[in-house]
This record gives structure tokens, C-alpha cells and sequence, in this order.
């Protein structure tokens, strides 16, 4: 059986593709500004004789044919790392201060330049197209995923369905996850500045106190989900900074804000713009304040298709084992592979990287986290068999 040949090719290809990942690992750069990466995969492309081209400046785009049918298939694997400074102590550490690959995705990587490799060398056992996305700025807006989309990445063939995996580190290495629907949320980013008549702590009187009204606007806005959202659909709306003042005794004219905004329903996701938009000017009115304004629209809900997400999960129980693949909670985190979603049939899961024994607990976007590395044979794996029975 195919899933087998592709199982022992990853398992004899596992120290290679280990310090394939090590290399990623030690080199990261910044959304949008993959350039060595884009390299690195891209000589890894020709080593393989598998041809390839450029979108969105970074991103890699390869093509695998098998035997002649109308299948087309997508697999996407993320390249960018995060601005976080690095705190383990491997010789694969990050080289490049300040920027670390916190969120897996050179994992991502790793795994889809082994399984193309794979399916390069049994195209004779499958069928069809099949579409490799290596994909820039999954970690920042716009999202690589809506530039390589605007560039015409599901054209000329457009792909029946598309799949990704992403590392998880709160799941045991060796287990998948999936769900269908709804799985990450929408996110968009929220920037307020609050304008006001400033001067002396001792003559309130005299001012439009912008600390007081930028106060009255964070506890105001807690209402948008508490009493206009549904209860029965996840959202969050976090004010994460505020900016202002500079002394004990100054009453500021300015003061700023940011947050985020966080839904799993895009019909209400626009509803609450308006509802936050309402707040917070009638908020600064009230105060004798002036507010500036903007909803920096990000990426959409992921919503995995059913079929799609069905046939992957079976795939994952043929592969792993039935009792090693289990159900995907939903989070109100965010991905731009929803962006993907919008357009074709889309599953996204997780694959677990954690080890409790080992100690391979940080969660990602953290200085620590790290993976149990066996789960590189079984994303290579996966995203193999995915790319010929998916």
C-alpha cells in the first residue's frame, strides 16, 4: 500500500529532512522578507528536478505531475518566523538575534520539501496535479496567503481542494487532529486615538480628560461582546496597549490604544465594526473628547470544508492509527489559510509536536518553544499522502 512506501521513504529520508529543519530553524527571517528561505527552497527544488516559480517576491510555487487525470490537489507549507528573541540553548538556535521561528513554521517547511520529494519519486502510483505553496507572511497583514491569491496562486490549474498542517504543541507527537467548520477565528486589528483639550492634574475642569475617556472606552467596549454578540459563537475584543501621559501631575491631549477584534461569524464580525465604531465616538463626545479610528480589516475565519476535512481524517487514521487521530478544538486564534477557505475546500489540522516526558511543553509564539522532532517523519508523511490520495 502506498501509505506505507511513504511511511519507510520518510522514515530513511528523517535525518536529512531533521537538519533541513535545523537549518530553517537557525535562519529565520521575517514576514515578507523570506529571501534566503525562498532560496534555500528553491535549491532544494532543484536538487529534486522539480521545477518551480515565484509569487509575492518570496513565495515558491511548484508544480508535480502524476499519472493523466483531472485531480489537482494543494499543499501549502508557511516560511516566515517572528520577531521574538530566542531562549533555547540547541545548536540550531536562531542565528539571526530577534527573530526566531516561534509558530513551527519551518517545520511546515521541512515537511512539504520531504514530501514533495516523495512524490516526485512515486508520481508513477498517483493521480493527477498536484500544487506545492510555499507561502511568505502568514504572520502578518495583509497575510502572504491574500497576495499569492491576488496573484493568481489557485489559477492555471486551480486546485479541487487544498490542505495544511500546523504544529501543535499541546498534542502528544504521533497524533493528529481535525475538525470541520469553523476552526480559527477572524482577526482585525484595532487602533483608537483619543484627542482632548490637555493641562494641569489640578484643574480637571479645565480639560477634556483623555486618560478618564480612554478608560470609559476600554470598559464600554467589553459590552459589544457581552450584550450584542451571541452567546453560541466565539468572539473576543482585547484592548492590548494604552499609550499616554508623562508625568504624575499632566493631564495628556493625546492618548492611544490598540486591540484586536476576534470572530468565528463573518456576518457578525462587520456588525461589531459598527457597534465598536458607535462606542467609541459617542464615548469621546460624551467627553467633550475627539477620537481617530481604525479597523485594520485581517484575515478571515479558517473554515475547513466537511468532505475535505473527512477524507483527510480517514487518511490520518490509515496512516497513524484510528485511536491516534482525534477531534480539533476550535480556536480564536488566527491563520490566512482562511483565506485559502474562502476560495476552494480547505482542511487545516494540527499535528502534534509535544513530548510531556521530554519536556517539549512551550506553547508557540514563545522563546521556547520547540518540537519533539519525530514529527517531522509524520508531517512528511502526511503531507505525502495528502498530496496522493487527498
Amino acid at each position: 500500500m502506498i501509505q506505507e512506501t511513504i511511511k519507510a521513504l520518510a522514515a530513511s529520508y528523517f535525518e536529512e529532512y531533521r537538519s533541513i529543519r535545523h537549518h530553517l530553524h537557525a535562519n529565520p527571517e521575517l514576514s515578507f522578507k523570506e529571501y534566503q528561505t525562498s532560496k534555500f527552497v528553491q535549491s532544494q527544488l532543484n536538487h529534486l528536478g522539480i521545477s518551480h516559480t515565484i509569487l509575492g517576491e518570496t513565495g515558491v510555487i511548484a508544480i508535480l505531475k502524476g499519472r493523466p487525470s483531472d485531480r489537482i490537489i494543494a499543499l501549502r507549507a508557511d516560511m516566515d518566523a517572528l520577531p521574538i528573541h530566542e531562549e533555547n540553548n540547541v545548536a540550531y538556535a536562531s542565528k539571526n538575534d530577534g527573530v526566531m521561528h516561534a509558530c513551527g513554521h519551518d517545520v511546515h517547511t521541512t515537511c512539504l520539501l520531504g514530501a514533495a520529494r516523495i512524490l516526485n519519486e512515486l508520481k508513477d502510483q498517483w493521480d493527477g496535479t498536484i500544487k506545492l505553496i510555499f507561502q511568505p507572511g502568514e504572520e502578518k497583514n495583509p497575510g502572504g496567503a491574500s497576495i499569492l491569491i491576488k496573484e493568481g496562486v489557485l489559477n492555471d490549474p486551480t486546485p479541487q481542494r487544498i490542505y495544511a498542517q500546523h504544529v501543535h504543541p499541546q498534542l502528544e507527537v504521533g497524533r493528529m487532529n481535525f475538525a470541520a467548520g469553523k476552526v480559527m477565528a477572524s482577526a482585525d486589528e484595532i487602533y483608537i486615538t483619543v484627542k482632548g483639550k490637555g493641562g494641569h492634574a489640578a484643574k480637571p475642569n479645565l480639560t477634556s480628560d483623555t486618560i478618564l475617556t480612554a478608560s470609559q472606552i476600554v470598559v464600554a467596549l467589553q459590552q459589544v461582546i457581552s450584550r450584542n454578540n451571541n452567546p453560541l459563537s466565539p468572539s473576543v475584543l482585547s484592548i492590548c496597549t494604552i499609550q499616554g501621559g508623562f508625568t504624575t501631575n499632566v493631564i495628556p491631549s493625546e492618548v492611544k490604544m490598540m486591540g484586536t477584534f476576534r470572530a468565528m461569524n463573518e456576518k457578525w464580525r462587520f456588525e461589531a465594526h459598527n457597534r465598536i465604531r458607535t462606542i467609541i465616538e459617542s464615548t469621546a463626545k460624551a467627553n467633550g473628547a475627539e477620537v481617530e479610528l481604525e479597523i485594520s480589516i485581517g484575515y478571515p475565519s479558517v473554515i475547513n470544508d466537511a468532505d475535505t476535512t473527512s477524507v483527510a481524517s480517514s487518511l490520518a487514521s490509515s496512516l497513524i492509527g484510528e485511536a491516534l487521530v482525534g477531534e480539533a478544538e476550535i480556536s480564536l486564534g488566527a491563520e490566512d489559510f482562511g483565506f485559502y477557505t474562502q476560495e476552494i475546500p480547505g482542511c487545516f489540522f494540527r499535528l502534534g509536536t509535544g513530548n510531556i516526558k521530554k519536556g517539549i511543553v512551550s506553547g508557540v509564539h514563545t522563546p521556547t518553544f520547540d518540537i519533539d522532532e519525530d514529527a517531522i517523519k509524520i508531517g512528511i508523511s502526511m503531507m505525502a499522502y495528502l498530496g496522493a490520495r487527498g
